[in-house]
């Protein structure tokens, strides 16, 4: 019997766990009967699910789940997991009253009665749809960071474990390095390195500076998967755990092989200009040079001459005499390579088949370079011709394979002649080398020998005038320069390539000319010169006076009567009152008045007056000088008759 006033402990008891359990709002806690029907609902289970009390106590707690997870009996294999196993805990999907879907972490226990007899379950929800919702957005951005290293194919994004150890590996890092990931994860990021630099122990001192400093940056080559190199920016962070424990390395890799191309061939543009221009000033200069010299020599060759043809026949004397013609001859050689490094010389081109005139120059070849060098030839059974100077192109070959010769070993070696066709299109690079040549067909004449090659310090200045590797008294230094302004005035261009130890070959690109041009561009035959019948009255035209008395004397030798006008002007008012003159030889290289210009003046007036152009350039202003005969500096008496009977006839 109880006692009035007092309140049973059990009840007391029962009263404190109904207040506590109804002030939670942050969980549902709730009774289910041993069907799973809702006998107990508290405000957090109201406040999750959406029910009030009235309206969920008596249905089955299924209806907070999924219509297909009602399907497939999920509410009641929960229970018989609590009933068998003592719980049954798990996250997932539940709807609301509202049919909207909440992630929950769900626990239900078994109640029993004293005899263990199952009275029912205590079932506990909580909402986690906000951390599940971070959670996926987490997931998802890691998830959208893993597509997009994995996407990104420009550069190599990939992991490295603290020791170096390849841990992933992105589409990227296999276009550039070639390796699969199934290939390279779990090897040593050192295999990206040229045996070089891992014998100098790069890899290691590179992780090492990433650590230490925080970040490894540098560019260098790397190796792909084939063994080819490329060159690389290459970036190295390492990556630390929340409490600064180093977990490994983020690496990136980007290919520079492209720009790295792009450099160096604008490197060689630059350097090719910078060739081209100091080339072109030596030219100049030369040019400028050898004119003087041939007006001078002109002078001197003429005067002994005519010095030799009046002299009594003295040995002591015509000896000394024929000694300075013998000197001055030399010098005109050289002016005449001066000029061809210039591109000044008088060349007369010609479609020339390449093979043919290296077959006819056999013997001298072999005389030249004598019994101890081999010389081999090497020409496809079809070629086209070159539009070139025979008898420079004869010279140039000869001049290099005496090179070739000179670069042998004791002596003894082998020289290769051979021609190759190419069709070349813009910015043309061989060997290294820009060519400038413009876009179309040419063959390639090369001379190879078995020598001891140049350094890159010979082979940059081999082609400069006077610049020469051979002894004193051995050699002018003009011979690769005189080839290379012959091929550049022919419209190709000398490539030299060369490598110490390894031999040289020597390049000469030439324009290539059909079978179709060549018959259709052959000039007709020149008739045959034959001598002035008759004495004429001349006026000789230049602005040196000792050429200008030179050339008077050698024509009044002829028997011809003889003006001097030392400028273009005088020659006009010589002109204007002298009706008889019959011929005009003038100087092309004056001052105020060239001898272009002259011959203008003179049509202007005089038509058909004959006029010949004593000049020692090649190049006359473009129009100019058309069908003029030209007379080349220095000249001798006979060359001058005949050039004047061939004007007369």
């Amino acid at each position: 019997m109880k006692q009035a006033g007092r309140i049973a402990p059990s009840l007391m008891d029962d009263g404190r766990y109904r207040l506590l359990v109804d002030s939670i709002t942050d969980y549902a806690i709730y009774m289910l009967d041993p069907v799973g029907r809702v006998t107990s609902w508290n405000p957090g289970a109201q406040r999750f699910k959406g029910y009030t009390e009235q309206e969920i106590l008596g249905s089955h707690f299924s209806r907070f789940y999924s219509e297909e997870e009602r399907r497939a009996g999920v509410p009641e294999q929960a229970l018989e997991t609590a009933a068998r196993e003592g719980r049954f805990e798990k996250e997932g999907w539940r709807v609301r009253k509202d049919g909207s879907r909440f992630w929950a972490h769900v626990v239900i226990d078994p109640i029993r009665d004293p005899s263990g007899g199952l009275m029912g379950f205590a079932k506990i929800t909580r909402d986690l749809t906000e951390r599940k919702q971070a959670e996926e957005t987490l997931r998802r951005s890691h998830e959208q960071f893993r597509i997009l290293v994995e996407g990104v194919t420009d550069y190599a994004i990939y992991m490295l474990d603290p020791e170096g150890l390849v841990s992933s590996w992105n589409a990227g890092a296999r276009r550039i390095k070639g390796y699969l990931p199934e290939e390279i994860i779990g090897h040593h990021f050192s295999r990206f390195y040229a045996e070089e630099d891992r014998a100098n122990d790069e890899p290691r001192r590179a992780l090492e500076t990433a650590i230490r400093e925080g970040k490894f940056e540098k560019e260098g080559w790397r190796v792909r998967k084939d063994g080819r190199r490329f060159w690389a920016h290459v970036v190295i962070d390492p990556i630390r755990d929340e409490s600064g424990n180093l977990i490994g390395f983020a690496k990136i890799t980007r290919d520079l092989s492209e720009r790295q191309e792009g450099q160096r061939a604008l490197e060689l543009a630059r350097e090719a200009l910078f060739q081209s221009q100091k080339m072109e000033a030596i030219g100049q200069l030369t040019g400028g040079i050898a004119h003087d010299f041939n007006n001078l020599l002109t002078a001197v060759l003429g005067s002994l001459e005519l010095v030799r043809r009046r002299l009594p026949e003295d040995p002591r004397i015509t000896d000394l005499v024929d000694n300075a013609v013998q000197a001055a001859q030399r010098g005109a050689s050289l002016t005449q390579r001066m000029l061809a490094f210039a591109r000044r010389q008088e060349l007369t081109p010609e479609p020339l088949d390449v093979p043919d005139l290296v077959r006819g120059m056999t013997d001298l070849l072999r005389r030249s370079l004598g019994p101890s060098i081999e010389i081999e030839t090497r020409f496809p059974l079809a070629l086209d011709r070159v539009q070139a100077d025979a008898n420079q192109l004869e010279m140039a070959l000869l001049n290099l394979a005496v090179n070739a010769r000179d670069a042998m070993p004791d002596g003894n070696g082998r020289i290769v002649i051979g021609a190759r066709a190419e069709t070349v299109g813009q910015a043309h690079v061989t060997g290294g080398q820009a060519t400038g040549l413009t876009p179309g067909r040419y063959i390639c004449l090369g001379v190879t020998d078995t020598g001891e090659g140049m350094d890159d310090t010979t082979l940059a200045h081999a082609m400069e005038p006077f610049f020469t590797t051979k002894g004193v008294g051995k050699g002018t230094g003009l011979g690769l320069s005189m080839i290379h302004g012959m091929a550049a005035q022919s419209g190709g261009q000398l490539v030299l390539k060369s490598r110490k130890g390894e031999g040289t070959t020597a390049e000469l690109w030439l324009p290539a000319v059909t079978t179709e041009a060549v018959d259709r561009d052959r000039p007709p035959a020149a008739p045959a010169a034959r001598a002035a019948t008759r004495p004429l009255v001349v006026l000789a035209v230049d602005d040196d006076v000792l050429v200008l008395m030179n050339t008077a004397a050698m024509l009044e030798d002829l028997g011809h009567k003889v003006f001097q006008a030392i400028s273009g002007k005088k020659a006009l008012e010589i002109l204007g009152r002298e009706k008889q003159v019959d011929l005009v030889i003038a100087d092309q290289a004056m001052p105020q008045m060239t001898g272009t210009q002259l011959i203008e003046a003179i049509r202007a007036d005089r038509p058909d007056l004959p006029i010949l152009l004593a000049t020692g350039y090649a190049e006359l202003p473009a129009g100019m000088g058309v069908g003029v005969p030209k007379l080349s500096k220095p000249f001798s008496q006979q060359h001058l008759a005949d050039a004047v009977a061939v004007l007369m006839r």
